[in-house]
């Protein structure tokens, strides 16, 4: 049995964080380490289906030790924000884009599909909950994780009979530090991300999991992320550790790797695609060899290199590190494309800019 629609309790914090302290904890936002004050919650059984929506006190899940989730890692997860617009009003970015990827990555993990309806619900009645919580600053947002993992406890390889789904909030700040300079990347040569088949098409912590052995690598090298190769042939370029890549080539174009199944269709990646094609850019989903990438950066064929993400927005590639050398991309620093993409994009997430998709959701009242 399945609901489209659910009403939520609401059962506000009994003890929130005094204003003065979250102010003070807005003074210097980090990455995913500061939480709201509530979560949302919808619980789904077998017998019941989707039931028990509620928005309360954000707090620890008493969990089972034979808990699905532990023993074979049946969960999934997205990655949102919510801004406070230039006109002070709250708005979601793409929304209704989540709640179709996260039931994309339910149904390739054997997990229950939630309405979409539900899904932007319960988003909707956490933002409104812990409006408060969105914070101003230029390249800060309210960052909302939801996610849903197995509850049952029982030892059989099978799916299991029982999830739970919450939407958590956090304050943030730039993912990468030093805010939006150039980052560099290292060349993944040993380990791959995902193949054919596999779940690399899918929202999974298994995914994250398998790329932290790669991204420490990259961290011993100086880099600040990974970029994965194919598992085929390990020649083609696939994308970094949570983030897509485009390539930047002299004629203006833009070439991003196609997705295929290995790679996560990120919502960020579909809106620069469509922004880059509104001002006049050629795009190409098509592969491209790392070989070819660091030939064509020698010979000026290729300008400029950005990743992408709701994370991070729009990071510029300065610098790749591989086995045996490296190159730098456009001097290390910021290309006009890269840019111009970016400011595109962070005008509209922030309503500074003209909506012409129809891209943001406003929240009445928040």
């Amino acid at each position: 049995m399945q609901q489209d629609a659910l009403t939520f309790a609401i059962n506000p914090n009994a003890n929130p964080m005094p204003e003065a302290d979250r102010l003070k904890a807005f003074e210097n936002l980090g990455f995913g380490t500061l939480f709201s004050d509530h979560m949302a919650v919808i619980r789904w059984s077998a017998d019941k289906g989707w039931h028990s929506a509620e928005v309360t006190a954000r707090a620890p899940f008493p969990l089972d030790p034979a808990a699905a989730v532990l023993h074979y890692a049946q969960e999934i997860f997205e990655g949102m924000k919510a801004y406070r617009a230039a006109d002070g009003r709250a708005v979601l970015f793409r929304p209704e884009e989540n709640a179709r990827r996260f039931n994309e990555s339910a149904r390739r993990m054997a997990m229950p599909e939630l309405p979409e309806a539900l899904f932007l619900e319960a988003v909707e009645q956490l933002v409104r909950a812990d409006a408060r919580w969105i914070p101003a600053a230029e390249g800060s947002s309210l960052y909302l994780r939801p996610f849903m993992f197995a509850s049952e406890a029982f030892l059989g390889v099978r799916p299991s009979k029982e999830y739970i789904f919450c939407v958590i909030a956090s304050p943030v700040g730039p993912y990468f530090k030093g805010g939006a300079k150039p980052v560099s990347i290292w060349v993944s040569e040993h380990y791959t991300r995902a193949s054919a088949g596999g779940t690399g098409a899918a929202k999974c912590g298994g995914n994250y999991a398998g790329s932290l052995v790669a991204q420490a690598v990259a961290h011993e090298h100086g880099c600040d992320q990974v970029v994965f190769l194919d598992a085929a042939e390990n020649r083609w370029i696939e994308e970094l550790g949570g983030m897509n890549v485009f390539v930047v080539m002299a004629d203006g174009s833009l070439v991003t790797p196609p997705l295929g199944g290995t790679i996560l269709p990120g919502i960020t990646r579909k809106s620069l695609i469509a922004l880059a094609r509104d001002l006049g850019y050629t795009v190409r989903e098509e592969r491209y060899a790392f070989e070819d990438w660091k030939a064509d950066v020698a010979s000026g064929k290729a300008k400029e290199a950005f990743a992408c993400g709701t994370a991070a927005v729009v990071a510029a590639i300065g610098k790749v590190k591989f086995p045996g050398g490296e190159f730098v991309i456009n001097s290390g620093e910021t290309g006009p494309v890269t840019a111009k993409l970016r400011d595109a994009l962070v005008g509209i997430q922030r309503g500074q800019t003209n909506d012409a998709h129809g891209w943001l959701k406003v929240l009445e009242g928040v």
